[in-house]
């Protein structure tokens, strides 16, 4: 019984240790520091030179139990080596974030350390300021409060637009504010967005669920949605 009570006092640094020796048995044990920083997420990274392997994570984590800092550890250090994570650290992870009192935590530092840009509504061809209030009106009654709205510095295909919750900012990529994309196809991508603010992400337990049944009924009464989706799979 002693020995499991230990387990609870001990340092980031002797969990890692301990995790690596569980990965990697045939291993020495390398230099392993482990670091708090004030980074404007929940992020942790890890890397490897030589014989020392050096750890940074979000100074939130900081009072985290042994037991989660212990799953981050398995986490990282299966990413390290490419190999699989056991679902039972992932989970215990997830729960821990899933907490309300950790996301509340994590919103606000999101909105006092995070820096966001947000390039204006007006583009080269489209101006989301005036396709938010067409679609409020169309889908919403007019009773949506319009975010910040503006266009990304890249123009990413993977990503076409996101909603910041934290800093209540919708971003549309910048490849859609071409002559050669259709409107609506611009109007549909914005009308996804302004959905993430009626029907926030939803917690339960280690699952995140971002598009609820709720959220996808709604997409679908988009009126021109075949042809919007059709469109952007031209992207």
């Amino acid at each position: 019984m002693q020995v499991q009570s230990d387990l609870f006092f001990q340092t980031p640094e002797e969990i890692y240790v301990r995790v690596y020796s569980e990965i990697r048995p045939a291993s020495s044990k390398p230099a392993i520091q482990v670091s708090f920083c004030r980074f404007a997420n929940a992020n942790s990274h890890i890397k490897m030179q030589g014989n020392s392997i050096e750890v940074r994570m979000s100074d939130l984590l900081a009072a985290a139990p042994v037991p989660v800092l212990e799953a981050l550890a398995w986490i990282l250090l299966c990413k390290l080596f490419r190999k699989e994570t056991p679902r039972i650290y992932t989970n215990r992870y997830r729960l821990y974030l899933n907490r309300h009192e950790v996301r509340s935590n994590l919103h606000l530092v999101r909105q006092q350390r995070g820096r966001k840009f947000v390039s204006g509504p007006e583009g080269d061809h489209y101006n989301l300021e005036i396709l938010f209030e067409e679609l409020n009106l169309q889908y919403f009654h007019g009773l949506m409060s319009r975010p910040q709205l503006g266009w990304s510095r890249k123009a990413s295909r993977t990503m076409l637009g996101h909603f910041d919750p934290s800093h209540n900012a919708i971003i549309l990529s910048k490849i859609l504010d071409s002559a050669a994309v259709g409107e609506v196809a611009v109007r549909y991508v914005l009308y996804h967005e302004m959905l993430h603010l009626r029907y926030p992400v939803e917690h339960n337990g280690a699952r995140r669920c971002v598009h609820t049944p709720a959220f996808k009924a709604e997409e679908r009464k988009f009126e021109q949605w075949k042809e919007a989706r059709q469109l952007l799979k031209k992207l």
